[in-house]
């Protein structure tokens, strides 16, 4: 009895079209020898730089307001003058105690809200100037004793000492003293004091640098 077999089997009509999967990621498990899947697991959302970008964002527009505030307030005078002290605070130590740093800011703040930028821009001249004056030739003052104490540093009494006439004018014209007609005089008075001030300090320092004698306050 012939028994046929067929020789190929039989193809569907629709062929079968397989996916491959990668299998999960495994970590040994040295305990009983099992392995189990390992799942990464999803990066958190970055919502910390958004809220950084913000808060920077924040700052700026606030600061920005502060500097064109117009007239000056005592709030934008403070924020005005703490932007400027914290980005030049390296300058500032270098030239001022931690006291001193103190009463210039006050000194600052006062200046700004009474005379705006450019009042406070004179200030920030004669602190500049000042300063370089006072630690020229500083080592040579030192070992003739006629050198500002602490290196140079001035403290609040210098500070305060250096201002107090400025201040007085500042005051007078924040409060309207004398009215309209004699704002202008407090304003010549203000840049006269300091003006007067730099150039005690600078002939005085130079003097001390250069000269043999010298006739001073220090």
């Amino acid at each position: 009895m012939a028994c046929s077999l067929p020789l190929h089997a039989p193809f569907s009509s629709s062929p079968r079209i397989l996916s491959y999967r990668p299998a999960p990621r495994t970590l040994p498990l040295f305990r009983r020898g099992l392995r189990v899947p390992y799942h990464r697991s999803p990066s958190p959302p970055r919502a910390l730089p958004d809220v950084a970008a913000g808060a920077v964002a924040g700052i700026r527009d606030a600061l920005a307001d502060a500097f064109l505030t117009s007239p000056p307030t005592w709030r934008s005078a403070a924020a005005s003058n703490l932007a400027v002290f914290v980005s030049g605070s390296p300058l500032l130590l270098s030239g001022l105690s931690a006291s001193g740093f103190a009463a210039a800011y006050l000194l600052g703040t006062l200046t700004w809200r009474a005379f705006g930028a450019q009042g406070f821009l004179l200030v920030v001249a004669y602190f500049v100037v000042g300063t370089a004056v006072t630690k020229l030739r500083i080592r040579q003052k030192e070992a003739l004793g006629v050198a500002e104490k602490r290196g140079g540093r001035r403290g609040p009494g210098s500070v305060i000492g250096s201002s107090a006439a400025g201040c007085v004018c500042a005051l007078l014209s924040i409060y309207h003293a004398g009215g309209t007609a004699s704002s202008e005089l407090w304003r010549l008075g203000f840049v006269a004091s300091f003006c007067t001030k730099l150039s005690d300090t600078v002939s005085s320092e130079i003097g001390k640098a250069f000269g043999r004698t010298t006739i001073g306050t220090w």
